[in-house]
C-alpha cells in the first residue's frame, strides 16, 4: 500500500491540479448539442452545465482558501478530489437532465486544485522561485483551455459525448492517488478560526479602485465565457462543423490568449497597468465590431468569424494580468484575499454572461447575437478600465 506523502509535492503534481480544473470546465463543451439531443432539453438548458459550474466555483474560491489556511492544504485537496471523482462518475451515469446538472454543478469541487496549488507554492517557496513555479503554472492555464475542447471534440466524435466524463472520472482518481502520495501538507501554521479569513473582505469591498479592476476582470472574462458557451450552437447551425472542428475553433481563442499573454510581458514594462487594461480592451472591442460588420453584410465565414474570436483572446491576454496585478496592488498587505475576491467575481461574471447567451442565443440568431453580448460585455470591461484611469488620475496609481 502507498503510504501518505510527508514532503511538498513536486512542481508536476501543482501543474496537473490547475490543469484539471480547467479541462473540467471546457473539454465537455463540443459536445453541447449532442448533450441537448440526447437528454431531449432545450440547447439553453444544456447550457446551465456551464453557467451553474461557474456559479459554484466562484463561491468555493472564498472558501476553500479559508479551509484549508484552517484545516491544512492537503485534507481540503483531498475531499475537494474525491467529490469530483464521484460528481464525474454520476456525470457518467446519469439519464435524466437534472440529476446530470447536479452532478455537473458538484464537479465544482475541483477549483480546489486550482486554489490551493497556488497556496501550496506560496507554503515552499522564496519569492523568486514561487515567480517561476507560478510561471509554469499560469503557462498550463494558457496551454489547457486549447487542448480541452480539441481533446473533447474528438471523444465525442469517436465515442460520443459521455467519454469527456468517463476521462473526468479516470483523472480524478489517477490525481487523487497523486496527490495521497506526493503532497505532504505544505500549511505548518494553520490559523486560530475559519471566520478570521474573512474579516479582510470589506475594506476591499470599500475601495473603488479595486471594484474598477475586478469588473474589468468580470465582463474581460465574461466575453470569453459567453463565446464557450454560444460557439457550440454557432458552429452547428452556420458552419456545419464537426465536434473534432469545433473543438478546434474553441481553441482559437486560447491562441489569441497566449500571443496576447506574450506581448504583455514584453510592454507591461513599458505601460502603466491601467494602459496595458485599456489597449486589451480596445483590441478586442476592435476584433468584435470587425467580426459584427462581416455578419451584417452577409459574410459568415470560419476565417472571419473565428479570427475575431481570436482578437478576442489577444485583449484578454494584454488585460488580464494587468487587472489581476492590480487587484492585488489596492491592499498589497491583503494580496491574497484580493486574489480569491476578484477570482469570484471573474467567475461570477462568467457564470451570468454564460447564462445570458444560453438563454437568449436561437438557431435564427446566434452568429450575430452572440457577437453582440461577446461586444456589450468587452465594453463594459473597457468603460471599468477608464474608471480606474479616471481614480489613477485624481489620487495617483498605487504602484
Amino acid at each position: 500500500m502507498l503510504g501518505a506523502a510527508q514532503t511538498p509535492p513536486r512542481m508536476a503534481t501543482l501543474i496537473l491540479l490547475t490543469a484539471i480544473s480547467i479541462l473540467t470546465l471546457n473539454m465537455f463543451l463540443p459536445s453541447l448539442a449532442h448533450m441537448a439531443d440526447d437528454f431531449g432539453v432545450d440547447y439553453a438548458l444544456v447550457n446551465l452545465t456551464v453557467a451553474g459550474y461557474l456559479a459554484v466555483t466562484s463561491v468555493l474560491q472564498l472558501i476553500f482558501g479559508p479551509l484549508s489556511d484552517r484545516y491544512g492544504r492537503r485534507p481540503v485537496l483531498l475531499v475537494g478530489l474525491v467529490l469530483f471523482c464521484l460528481a464525474s462518475l454520476g456525470c457518467l451515469l446519469a439519464q435524466d437532465f437534472w440529476w446530470f446538472l447536479t452532478f455537473r454543478v458538484l464537479q465544482g469541487a475541483v477549483i480546489s486544485g486550482s486554489v490551493l496549488s497556488r497556496a501550496v507554492v506560496r507554503d515552499i517557496a522564496p519569492p523568486q522561485q514561487a515567480a517561476s513555479i507560478l510561471g509554469y503554472i499560469a503557462m498550463v492555464m494558457a496551454i489547457a483551455p486549447f487542448l480541452g475542447p480539441s481533446f473533447g471534440g474528438l471523444l465525442d466524435q469517436w465515442f460520443g459525448w459521455r467519454a469527456s466524463f468517463l476521462a473526468f472520472s479516470f483523472m480524478g482518481v489517477g490525481l487523487l492517488a497523486l496527490v495521497w502520495v506526493d503532497l505532504g501538507e505544505t500549511n505548518l501554521t494553520p490559523s486560530e478560526t475559519f471566520t478570521k479569513q474573512f474579516l479582510a473582505y470589506p475594506e476591499l469591498i470599500r475601495s473603488r479602485r479595486f471594484w474598477g479592476y475586478s469588473l474589468c476582470l468580470a465582463f474581460s472574462v465574461g466575453a470569453f465565457y459567453s463565446f464557450l458557451g454560444g460557439a457550440a450552437l454557432v458552429s452547428t447551425t452556420e458552419f456545419d462543423l464537426t465536434t473534432a472542428q469545433l473543438g478546434l475553433g474553441m481553441g482559437s481563442i486560447t491562441g489569441g490568449f497566449a500571443f496576447g499573454n506574450f506581448l504583455s510581458g514584453r510592454l507591461s514594462t513599458r505601460f502603466s497597468l491601467t494602459t496595458m487594461m485599456i489597449i486589451g480592451r480596445l483590441t478586442a472591442c476592435a476584433g468584435l465590431l470587425a467580426g459584427l460588420l462581416f455578419v451584417l453584410i452577409g459574410v459568415v465565414e470560419v476565417p472571419t468569424y473565428f479570427g475575431a474570436v481570436v482578437l478576442v483572446g489577444m485583449g484578454n491576454g494584454l488585460t488580464l494580468p494587468a487587472a489581476n496585478a492590480g487587484s492585488m496592488s489596492v491592499r498589497p498587505r491583503l494580496a491574497g484575499s484580493a486574489s480569491g475576491l476578484s477570482g469570484a467575481l471573474m467567475m461570477a461574471g462568467g457564470a451570468a454572461l454564460t447564462s445570458l447567451a444560453g438563454t437568449l442565443l436561437s438557431p435564427g440568431n446566434a452568429a450575430w447575437l452572440l457577437l453582440v453580448i461577446m461586444l456589450i460585455s468587452s465594453f463594459a470591461g473597457l468603460l471599468a478600465a477608464l474608471y480606474v484611469r479616471r481614480i489613477d488620475l485624481h489620487e495617483g496609481a498605487p504602484y
